[in-house]
């Protein structure tokens, strides 16, 4: 099971937003379990936590610097403790991890060797750091967004003017490209609302770990309020560590209840349900909803004035050449695909060149069906073929392209394929620009069809919250 599903497992079965640090701090320890052997003592009162809070929480967070410190035996006491966590409750281990160059044996050792669920990282050596803990399947990783610490103020908000972000949603903003909201969360330490919901703002359906609420007498539900998604999730709050000396399951009992109050209030406020979520059952959500989201947050759909290569300028523009890049999201796109293929007969795929080229490479292979494509343009020597690939006259070509606007470039392509003797039925693509392009196809004889229109697109980051009314209002006027 992934992280996230064991995530919203534990979430539902004990109605909690609580994480609890299972941190072996020799000064937090109550005077109940002290003794002369530190380790014992120690263990004892992980135990007691744990058997207090596994019905109350939905995730545990060792400070792996806490069992670094204590050596050997206080490996071994992490060890003990990660044994000890119910199977169906996450770990995250709290390492605030930066060194780039033991990242990949790191990454092994911790998802693999100790078996635990999610790590916290640095981002300040980049993606590269980030992309090790990514290639395990099912696990996950938080980047540190933003600490409380004052001292830290001056590097976190630092930016070089005032358009231009500061360092912390600097980050929140980047690592967005780093992994899918699956894979990758954000750790928030502040007391600040505001902070949180400026974060919130440039990272809308990512999981947040927030961290520090608690100093300064913070606010939970303005705390709460800043830092939950527009479906009320997405957020995981601390138990404070002065809960965890005496009377644990009561005063952690308490938390929760106030905690669930509160999002309950927040989550159906009418006045807040209006500004993200107008007019909107979340129940019935698109069935590629979660490529949508993802497409949007890598940056391959983008809303704003720009020119077309037909000289007409969209409130938006569609760049599918950037998930080539993101294997995650790239499979999601193949499997959506898929999903249309199957339901056609053909003999062979064809890509149109350039775009689709690396898309229909990835479908032959699912598949296991040949490829071929028509060159763009012939070439001057060599064999000057028309169409690269092996091919036999009167076989049924299933063409892919990426997106339908005009429709121009992919029927010219497929009339290169009919020009060899290959039949063309069907035309397959990612996004539909709409305005009756489908209508043009089938008027020249073929059947167009499509993953996702743009105007689905719009509809689900609307309601999503990831575009405002001005973006959506400037799209329905295209």
């Amino acid at each position: 099971m992934n992280f996230f599903d064991k995530l919203s497992g534990a979430i539902a079965l004990n109605q909690s937003l609580l994480f609890v640090g299972l941190d072996p701090n020799p000064e937090m320890i109550p005077s109940r379990y002290a003794s002369s052997d530190i380790i014992a003592s120690l263990w004892d009162w992980l135990q007691f936590v744990i058997s207090e809070t596994s019905d109350k929480v939905c995730a545990y967070k060792p400070t792996l610097g806490f069992y670094e410190a204590l050596g050997t035996p206080g490996l071994e006491l992490l060890s003990k403790a990660l044994a000890t966590v119910p199977a169906h409750i996450p770990i995250i281990l709290d390492a605030k991890y930066s060194d780039l160059n033991t990242s990949t044996i790191l990454a092994q050792t911790v998802f693999v060797d100790w078996g635990v669920d999610a790590i916290t990282l640095n981002p300040y050596a980049g993606q590269d750091l980030v992309a090790p803990f990514l290639v395990y399947p099912g696990k996950a990783a938080f980047v540190l967004c933003c600490t409380s610490n004052p001292a830290a103020v001056k590097l976190q908000q630092y930016s070089t003017n005032t358009t231009e972000l500061p360092l912390y949603l600097q980050v929140a903003k980047e690592s967005r490209n780093w992994g899918t909201p699956e894979q990758l969360g954000l750790e928030v330490g502040t007391t600040q609302p505001d902070i949180l919901a400026r974060i919130r703002a440039v990272a809308p359906e990512r999981l947040i770990m927030a961290r520090s609420i608690w100093a300064e007498g913070g606010n939970l539900g303005k705390i709460l309020a800043a830092g939950l998604s527009v479906n009320g999730d997405n957020l995981l709050i601390p138990v404070p560590l002065d809960m965890l000396a005496e009377d644990v399951s009561p005063q952690v009992q308490s938390l929760q209840a106030e905690v669930n109050q509160l999002r309950t209030e927040i989550t159906y406020d009418p006045s807040g349900c209006s500004l993200w979520i107008p007019d909107v059952c979340f129940l019935n959500q698109h069935p590629y909803q979660d490529l949508i989201l993802q497409l949007y947050d890598v940056g391959c759909i983008m809303f704003g004035n720009f020119v077309q290569a037909s000289g007409a300028t969209f409130p938006y523009y569609i760049d599918l050449r950037k998930i080539i890049s993101n294997p995650q999201i790239f499979n999601l796109v193949l499997n959506a695909y898929e999903d249309v293929l199957k339901t056609l007969t053909f003999d062979r795929i064809a890509g149109i060149p350039y775009g689709s080229l690396p898309t229909a490479t990835g479908l032959a292979l699912r598949l296991n069906c040949p490829m071929i494509f028509p060159r763009k343009e012939v070439k001057a020597h060599g064999t000057r073929k028309l169409i690269e690939g092996n091919f036999h006259p009167g076989e049924t070509v299933a063409v892919v392209d990426d997106i339908l606007i005009s429709g121009k470039s992919v029927m010219e392509g497929a009339e290169k394929l009919k020009s060899v003797g290959l039949k063309v039925n069907d035309i397959v693509v990612l996004i539909d620009h709409g305005k009756g392009v489908k209508d043009k196809l089938q008027e020249n004889g073929y059947r167009g069809h499509a993953v996702l229109t743009v105007s689905e697109i719009v509809d689900t980051l609307y309601q999503a919250g990831r575009i405002n009314e001005e973006q959506f209002n400037a799209f329905s006027e295209v």
